[in-house]
């Protein structure tokens, strides 16, 4: 039975729905990791940054540019630093500029992708995967992209079923 990884950055508190910001408890990048969890069976590493993006959902975005255009990677609380016992890798975040977050780009810059596989599963509110996956290619030299998925931030708690079958189809 192959090994399963999940490496995540997901944000609770403000986020943006459709053209209105709101305020949730969990973050919508959460509940795809669970179902993907739920799916296939999966240890999980969640990337969580020393110092936190702000709260208020317009300044964390000018944050996230500013390091998107500097190349940033922000300290971490905790670092993964072997994926050798995991065959299949799920990497999951919501889309800031076109990618995944800074914080969870320099967790992947620091392994070993030698004969893994991995897949993107993006959260957004319109832009889709983005360039993450050609981003990812960049970052996880050895390894196999397969194809991501992009889910609806909005309907993300909604999307267990699509999720599943995709993280599913991903391993099978």
């Amino acid at each position: 039975m192959a090994n399963n990884l999940i490496i995540y950055y997901s944000r609770r508190g403000e986020n943006y729905f459709g053209g209105a910001i709101r305020s949730i408890n969990k973050g919508n990048t959460e509940y795809c990791v669970e179902y993907i969890q739920n799916a296939v069976g999966a240890d999980t590493f969640q990337v969580e940054t020393v110092k936190e993006y702000s709260k208020d959902y317009m300044e964390c975005t000018r944050e996230a540019q500013a390091e998107s255009r500097s190349g940033e990677r922000p300290e971490l609380k905790e670092y993964l630093d072997n994926i050798a016992d995991y065959d299949n890798i799920f990497v999951c975040g919501p889309c800031w500029w076109g990618t995944f977050p800074c914080a969870l780009l320099g967790q992947l810059e620091q392994l070993d992708w030698t004969g893994k596989k991995v897949f993107a599963l993006m959260t957004h509110e319109g832009s889709g995967l983005g360039h993450c996956e050609s981003d990812l290619r960049k970052i996880c030299k050895g390894a196999s992209v397969g194809k991501g998925l992009a889910v609806s931030g909005s309907s993300a708690q909604g999307s267990e079923s699509t999720v599943a079958a995709w993280a599913k189809k991903c391993v099978g």
